[in-house]
């Protein structure tokens, strides 16, 4: 018997607010809320859910090992309020709330800037992820922002400087990545295109 197809949920028109934007959603909505509207995001390529299980998997991981905080992947929405007094809804691809900032996790969402927010891109949303979600991580004061390109095979890592200004301080296809946030955490970026067996990176890092 055929399943019957279930109704897609019809937008918002025009601009609402942020707790009209909560009741709306549900958990298997993926969106963001920009400049009071909502922005729904496209299906997620293959590739691209495979970069993100595994640095979840990865990060996660570290973060579990160390009892240092905890790690999110979509949905879960980020609550961002910049310095003009706008307030933005993003859902990035992955997020890390350190211990001492665990109370920002409300129930729906994260009130606050995470300690790291990692963007896979999408060809489509390169301009996007480097652009816009860049200096709003950054005036949202988002301490670490990674952005992976896993078409091109490329990452750029950005941290925040004492101005709280981003810093690229690794871009490329290959080497080795020292987190600011995650205190000892490495990471060979040939990982993210290679993405080898957990155990033997868990070994690397002397976890095992």
């Amino acid at each position: 018997m055929e399943q019957a197809i279930q109704p897609t949920k019809a937008l918002p028109e025009g601009e609402i607010t942020f707790e009209e934007f909560l009741a709306w959603g549900d958990e298997d909505t993926h969106a963001e809320w920009v400049q009071r509207k909502v922005i729904p995001k496209m299906p997620a390529s293959v590739q691209h859910q495979e970069v993100n299980s595994f640095l979840h998997m990865l990060v996660g991981g570290w973060v579990n090992f160390h009892g240092s905080g905890r790690a999110f992947h979509p949905p879960l929405l980020v609550c961002l309020i910049l310095p003009n007094g706008d307030v933005v809804a993003r859902e990035p691809d992955l997020i890390v709330v350190l211990n001492e900032h665990l109370e920002r996790l409300k129930e729906q969402y994260l009130e606050g800037a995470p300690d790291l927010v990692v963007e896979i891109v999408s060809p489509n949303q390169r301009a996007r992820d480097r652009g816009e979600k860049f200096y709003e991580y950054e005036a949202a004061g988002v301490p670490e922002y990674w952005i992976i390109d896993p078409d091109r095979q490329h990452a750029e890592f950005a941290q925040l400087d004492e101005q709280g200004v981003y810093q690229v301080v690794f871009s490329g296809s290959k080497g080795v990545y020292h987190s600011k946030v995650l205190s000892g955490f490495w990471l060979q970026v040939e990982w993210l295109w290679q993405r080898p067996p957990l155990w033997e990176i868990f070994k690397a890092w002397g976890l095992m």
